[in-house]
Formats: C-alpha cells, structure tokens, sequence
C-alpha cells in the first residue's frame, strides 16, 4: 500500500442526508434504500434507562456503571418508535436495507380499467 492509497477518498456515503422521522427512507445522496434503528441500553439490574452511545461498533451505556445501583451489566434495547421521552436517551444506527434478489427476469404490467363516460341523454322536444 502506497501513500496515496491512505489519502484517497472512500467513496461511501454515511446517510447524514435521510430523515430520521420515518422507520425506512431513501437516501438522497446515494439512493439506496435506509431503515433507521434505535436503541436504548438499561442496566440489567434496576432496569433505569441510560444514555447510549456507539463505540468500536457496538451500542454501550455511555457510564461504565449505573448511577442508581451502581451495577456494570447493561440490556441493550430495541425501541421500534421513538418519542421525545427516550430521544435523549437513544442512538440512531442507519442500515442499508438490501435489495432483492431475483434470479430471474420479471416483467409487470398493469392493466387500466376503462373509464365510465356517462353517455349525453336525448333531448325529446
């Protein structure tokens, strides 16, 4: 590996881009298709809610112990919506949803049903 090889750019998009309110979205950057998780961690003891953060890729509390009981083990919690009472408390982890994968060719189509055009009623004079 030469020098320049550390200095180029990785080409990979971190989704800073995709709304964070919605469960699954697209990323305007590079189209790919995004769901957002959150999580919460509790300590495994008392079960209080503390703060979590992202550390060498894995969710920890952001304390190495629990400030009620003051215990080391912690759950780490999926929350499948969030609110603004656990907004403090979370972490956002934005996986990309992969596609599917066909092994062969499909072809749709759909058919329009036709429109009903009243027809003019007859003028009798």
């Amino acid at each position: 590996m030469s020098l320049l090889d550390f200095f180029k750019r990785h080409n990979c998009c971190n989704h800073e881009h995709v709304a964070i309110d919605s469960q699954y979205s697209y990323c305007p950057d590079c189209g790919e298709l995004i769901e957002n998780e959150w999580y919460i961690t509790r300590c495994a003891c008392c079960g209080i809610k503390q703060k979590a953060i992202i550390k060498k890729g894995e969710i920890v509390p952001e304390d190495n112990f629990c400030r009620n009981c003051g215990g080391h083990e912690y759950v780490v919690e999926k929350v499948p919506k969030m609110n603004f009472v656990n907004i403090n408390y979370a972490v956002l982890i934005k996986s990309v949803v992969p596609a599917e994968e066909t092994t062969e060719d499909v072809t749709q189509c759909w058919e329009e049903k036709p429109l009903n055009i009243p027809k003019r009623l007859q003028l009798f004079r």
